[in-house]
């Protein structure tokens, strides 16, 4: 049998899937039938769009509830040890600011199931991410973006 990988993610981001799965299950799943019933209705299935539309919405509901169990079930959660709150570990939140003169930016280091960049969750595996991890504040590191490396000088880890 081969090995299922695991899903790093905080308590609050195992809650919101397992939220994320309920609502699938007993809100999205009866919305779908519904509509494949309606549809079905409708006749002929060979030209019928809104009966293909709301199959293909089923496929897409219960791979996403496949997906979100497999995460739940392989569920790593990141615990933070406070034995040393000035490195970045996963869980945390780092701040840093890009040399020379650059603005400063705060990002919490999650698994890639809860990453979200656009609300300052980054990915373990995300560049960024695997350059700063195991760093200290006050430490200048070479970040590698696609228009060249970027020089960071941590300033905070919390």
């Amino acid at each position: 049998m081969a090995l299922e990988k695991s899903y790093y993610m905080t308590e609050e981001g195992k809650e919101k899937l397992e939220r994320e799965l309920e609502h699938l299950k007993t809100v999205r799943r009866p919305e779908v039938v519904e509509r494949i019933k309606v549809a079905r209705d409708f006749g002929d299935l060979s030209e019928n769009s809104e009966y293909d539309a709301a199959k293909d919405d089923q496929a897409f509901v219960e791979s996403r509830i496949t997906q979100v169990e497999t995460m739940i079930r392989n569920a790593v959660i990141i615990e933070n040890d406070d034995s040393d709150q000035s490195t970045v570990q996963m869980g945390r939140t780092v701040t840093f600011v890009e040399l020379p003169d650059g603005d400063e930016e705060e990002y919490t280091i999650v698994g890639s199931a809860e990453a979200d960049p656009f609300e300052g969750k980054i990915s373990n595996d995300s560049p960024i991410a695997k350059s700063l991890i195991g760093c200290e504040i006050g430490q200048e590191v070479s970040v590698p973006t696609p228009g060249g490396d970027m020089l960071v000088r941590i300033t905070g880890v919390k």
